[in-house]
């Protein structure tokens, strides 16, 4: 599995408005933005860069004034994370990534649970992106930049979906990225504080997942941030498959 989500990471890095591809690396950049979250690089399965693709790499992100980040499933290149600490790198988190396939997704069946909504109008998008900001607090700050990406996700062959609160606003979230090479990556589920608890979350991503698997995909991944969100995510059906390092340059 680690082989086909760092397959599918290289083809979302390519969907980037600018892509730069040097010394085994595919770099993503989204120029609306500066976020490191959003632009950041990945290296094609089984790159055995060199001090010079390193250097030429670091170059990419400093001629654009950002800072160099990778993420990556350290498995499918080994000789990478060595490289990258050579050169002064530093590992920022791992996480474990869960898979969902057709045959382990579970769809809510209770009636009186939250109803996921599929946005079309700006403010349907813009009240996710604010939702989302709030939810992360503040990790990702509300934009315009940020309604866009929502919005070129769906348009793109993604899907994003929501639950909405009672004022009309957006109680949670979240967003699928269209599929490549048979998978799907999930991300960015997130609901307001007063919101949860509720079975929001859940909801919303037992919905996406179906979606992509309507869509032809064979599976979809996320990654979860602490034990109350994997209960979530295993209940919808997604298991354990592998591992991720985000790892980056300071200065």
């Amino acid at each position: 599995m680690d082989t086909l989500v760092q397959n599918f990471a290289v083809a979302n890095l390519r969907r980037r408005p600018e892509v730069v591809e040097t010394g085994g690396f595919v770099v993503g950049i989204d120029p609306g933005t500066t976020s490191p979250y959003i632009n950041y690089a990945t290296p094609l399965p089984g790159t055995r860069p060199t001090e010079a693709d390193v250097a030429a790499l670091i170059a990419v992100f400093r001629e654009r004034g950002l800072k160099p980040r990778l993420e990556f499933a350290p498995n499918t290149a080994p000789e990478v994370a060595p490289a990258l600490l050579a050169a002064g790198f530093t590992v920022e988190e791992t996480h474990e990534y869960l898979v969902c396939t057709p045959d382990t997704l579970t769809l809510p069946t209770a009636a009186d649970g939250p109803t996921v909504e599929i946005p079309s109008l700006d403010e349907e998008f813009a009240a996710i992106d604010a939702a989302l900001a709030e939810s992360f607090g503040g990790a990702f700050a509300h934009s315009p930049e940020g309604i866009a990406r929502l919005r070129r996700t769906q348009q793109n062959g993604g899907a994003v979906r929501f639950v909405r609160a009672p004022d009309g606003s957006c109680a949670g979230g979240a967003s699928c990225s269209a599929p490549a090479v048979g998978t799907s990556e999930l991300a960015g589920v997130g609901t307001r504080p007063e919101f949860r608890r509720q079975g929001i979350a859940g909801a919303v991503t037992a919905a996406l997942t179906e979606a992509m698997f309507a869509q032809g995909a064979e599976s979809v991944w996320l990654e979860y941030s602490g034990d109350g969100s994997r209960r979530v995510y295993e209940g919808v059906g997604f298991r354990p498959a592998g591992t991720r390092l985000y790892i980056s340059l300071e200065g």
